[in-house]
């Protein structure tokens, strides 16, 4: 019976009721939405690489070298000979590697020189390969093939025409005009910075920085050795065969005479062989290396940003009790006026503990409801943002039921909303008959 008084009572103020709804329900899609974004963020970050177990460059901070090598942000201060390259990717346990070669741009975009393993070997996500949207990997020294959001941003199509400058980011120092490349493939979009990567062979990058002069085949030899040991590893990869089937270049074509890299990802039959071999880069007399192991340094990078989760998570905490007081507010101010209405029902056979209960359930049923409501608009938000966030920010957001968590927030949002409304039910409760029937003057 005081339930559904309880109920009548609340649909009968509605103005009131309704605007303390609407503040707890957007300060709960706010809350809730924090938190998803927080955790999908966290995994999205984690997942930019997946399945590689060391990257490589020249020695300086770990952190520094992921972000250069796998978010494209910052400078090498130096490059890695390929001659250590080889050697390194020869040793045992090593299935499969990857050069890297950073320090152009088009438009803004990072380009990447590389080779056909990239496209073999490089996951992301939980392991997931690339995967092309249109057209197919390099062939030649010529093409060129583009992220998914290259591609959709600048509206090229397959077969276009583009030219190189040197120089990272929007500062580009020359163009290579005398080498266009056209566009050979489009890979599907991933949300990681390989969306926003052009990917030449690396006889292109070669080429584009040679002087004009024939280039010599010094390395014809040790690129066929180096050949033969990627096939060998290639046979063990049934992922690996059917991309590299379709390709009809010779290995020469596509690393020309590059001397230089900037980075390289390396994969080890074993993850026995991990630790050994960071160890005997890390202590590589041939020049100063650095290998780290992308996962680890991914979560301190991740950890260097924890403060930054706090204070989001703070800040929507606020709006929260923020919300609440707000409710709190109402209803004392609504007490004031509810005093005549109070009385009658003492004067009824109403108890004190039946005002109190009338009064606190009034608070809870508009908690439950603000939350139920803002439980709604979390996840009409989250469809909304989902498309948008993914291809401008490689944050994938699930859209899955509440987890443990967010139903512990919202368990006690109604808890702190239950405390509130006992506030005002304990004024109530020492309201005498006497005072609510008094006539003011």
């Amino acid at each position: 019976m005081l339930i559904k008084l309880a109920w009548k009572s609340t649909l009968n103020r509605k103005a009131s009721v309704a605007l303390t709804l609407v503040t707890i329900a957007i300060s709960v899609m706010l809350l809730l939405s924090v938190e998803r974004v927080r955790q999908d963020a966290k995994s999205s970050f984690a997942n930019t690489i997946s399945g590689t177990d060391l990257i490589v460059g020249a020695r300086t901070g770990d952190i520094q070298l992921l972000l250069s090598s796998v978010f494209r942000i910052g400078h090498a201060n130096n490059a890695v000979q390929w001659q250590s390259y080889e050697y390194i990717k020869a040793q045992r346990g090593v299935a499969w590697s990857i050069p890297i070669s950073l320090g152009d741009s088009h438009k803004g975009f990072a380009v990447l020189g590389t080779d056909t393993s990239y496209f073999s070997h490089y996951q992301y996500a939980k392991k997931q390969h690339l995967t092309f949207a249109a057209g197919r990997p390099f062939h030649n020294g010529q093409e060129v093939v583009l992220g998914a959001m290259v591609a959709k941003k600048l509206g090229y199509q397959l077969g276009q025409k583009i030219v190189i400058s040197h120089g990272m980011g929007n500062t580009s120092f020359h163009h290579h005009d005398d080498n266009p490349l056209v566009i050979s493939g489009i890979l599907a979009a991933t949300g990681t910075p390989v969306d926003k990567t052009l990917h030449v062979p690396l006889s292109a990058i070669e080429s584009m920085h040679s002087t004009g002069h024939n280039k010599p085949s010094r390395m014809v030899a040790r690129e066929q050795d180096a050949t033969q040991h990627e096939h060998e590893h290639e046979h063990d990869s049934k992922n690996n065969s059917a991309l590299l089937h379709n390709l009809d270049s010779k290995p020469g074509d596509l690393i020309g005479s590059t001397t230089q890299i900037t980075a390289f990802l390396l994969g080890f039959e074993s993850p026995l062989y991990t630790l050994q071999v960071r160890r005997n880069i890390n202590q590589y007399k041939g020049e100063p290396l650095l290998a780290i192991m992308p996962g680890v340094t991914l979560r301190e990078l991740w950890e260097m940003l924890d403060i930054v989760e706090k204070i989001l998570l703070l800040i929507t905490l606020a709006v929260v009790l923020i919300s609440l007081l707000g409710m709190l507010t109402s209803l004392l101010a609504t007490l004031n006026q509810r005093r005549r209405e109070l009385a009658i029902l003492r004067s009824v056979g109403a108890r004190p503990w039946h005002i109190f209960t009338l009064l606190i359930s009034e608070a809870i049923f508009i908690t439950v409801l603000g939350c139920a409501f803002g439980v709604a608009l979390f996840y009409a938000l989250l469809i909304a943002a989902q498309s948008g966030l993914q291809s401008q920010f490689g944050v994938v957001l699930s859209i899955s039921a509440l987890s443990t968590y967010e139903l512990t927030l919202l368990s006690v949002i109604i808890g702190a909303g239950t405390l509130i409304g006992a506030i005002p039910a304990a004024r109530a409760y020492f309201y005498s008959l006497a005072d609510g029937m008094q006539i003011k003057t």
